[in-house]
C-alpha cells in the first residue's frame, strides 16, 4: 500500500527563489500558486516562470493552483502548464459545480498528453452543497479539499467550530466518491505552531489526512500530527499479526474485535508509519 502525501506546501509562482526553497523543504507535494498569492500585475510573470520551471520533472511532485475557472486568467494558465513534463497535478480554485470539472477535463483531454490529475478546491456554501457531485464528476479528478478562508467569509463564520459541518461534508463526499481523504486547509498564522498542532489533532479526528502549509516551518508539525503514535503503531502490528495467523473475524486478548475493516485500517496505519 503506497503511503499518501501528508504535506502540501504552497509557494507563490511569481517568486522563483521561494519556489526553489519550497522544492527543497521536505514537503510531499509543492503547490505553485498562480492565484491568491500573486498580485494582479504579476500574474503573467508567474505563469511564464512556472511554465519554464515545469519544462523538466522536479525532485518532488509539483501541482499548480491556477486562477479561478470563471475568471479571465484560468484558460491561459491551463494552456501554459497543463502539458508540461514537470506537472503532477492541477488544483482548481473556487469550484462550485461538477460541470466545471468536466469542462476542464474534456478540454485538456484534447491535448496529446491528456488531462493531468485534477484537484478541486471547494470554497463556497454552494460548493459544499455540491461536494459529492463535484467529487464524482470525472475519473481524472483525484481529490477535493476545502478553501477555508473563502468559505469562512461566505458563511460569515467567526468561530472555527462553525466550519466542522462543512469539513465533515467534504470528507464524506470524497470517500463516497472513492477519493483519498482530503488534506486540511492551511493554518494562516505561520508563527502559531501550538495552534497548528491543536487544529491538526482536531482535523485528524474528523477524518482529514495531512494538511496544506504556507511555510516550511509548518511541515514537521503537520507530519508529526498525522503520523501514527507509538501506541497506534503497536496496536496495528498486533492486528495484522493476528489476522495473518487466523483469518476471519476474531477478538484479541484485550477485547479488540478484528474484521476486514479493522485490518484495512491497521494496514493504512502501517503504510503511514513506513513512509519515511
Amino acid at each position: 500500500m503506497t503511503a499518501p502525501p501528508l504535506t502540501w506546501l504552497y509557494a507563490p509562482g511569481d517568486r522563483p527563489q521561494v519556489v526553489a526553497k519550497a522544492l527543497a523543504a521536505g514537503a510531499d507535494v509543492v503547490v505553485i500558486d498562480l492565484e491568491d498569492a500573486v498580485a494582479p500585475d504579476r500574474k503573467e510573470y508567474a505563469r511564464t516562470a512556472t511554465a519554464e520551471l515545469l519544462t523538466e520533472p522536479q525532485p518532488v511532485p509539483v501541482h499548480v493552483r491556477v486562477n479561478a475557472l470563471d475568471g479571465p486568467l484560468a484558460a491561459a494558465d491551463l494552456e501554459a502548464v497543463a502539458a508540461r513534463p514537470g506537472l503532477c497535478g492541477l488544483r482548481l480554485p473556487k469550484v462550485a459545480s461538477p460541470e466545471q470539472i468536466i469542462h476542464v477535463a474534456d478540454h485538456l483531454a484534447l491535448a496529446d498528453k491528456g488531462a493531468p490529475p485534477l484537484y478541486a478546491l471547494l470554497e463556497t456554501a454552494l460548493a459544499v452543497e455540491h461536494a459529492h457531485a463535484i467529487a464524482s464528476a470525472h475519473p481524472v479528478l483525484r481529490g477535493v479539499s476545502l478553501g477555508e478562508a473563502d468559505l469562512r467569509a461566505d458563511l460569515g463564520v467567526r468561530d472555527d467550530a462553525g466550519l466542522d459541518w462543512s469539513r465533515s461534508r467534504v470528507i464524506v463526499a470524497a470517500r463516497a466518491a472513492g477519493l483519498a481523504p482530503p488534506p486540511q486547509s492551511v493554518h494562516p498564522d505561520i508563527r502559531d505552531l501550538e495552534g497548528l498542532t491543536a487544529t491538526c489533532a482536531h482535523g485528524r479526528t474528523l477524518g482529514f489526512l495531512g494538511r496544506a502549509a504556507i511555510h516550511p516551518r509548518q511541515l514537521p508539525v503537520i507530519e508529526r500530527a498525522y503520523l501514527p503514535t507509538e501506541k497506534e503503531l503497536e496496536e496495528a502490528e498486533k492486528i495484522i499479526k493476528a489476522a495473518t495467523t487466523n483469518q476471519g473475524a476474531q477478538a484479541l486478548p484485550n477485547g479488540t474485535f478484528i474484521d476486514a475493516a479493522v485490518v484495512a485500517t491497521a494496514q493504512r496505519t502501517l503504510s503511514l508509519a513506513r513512509r519515511n
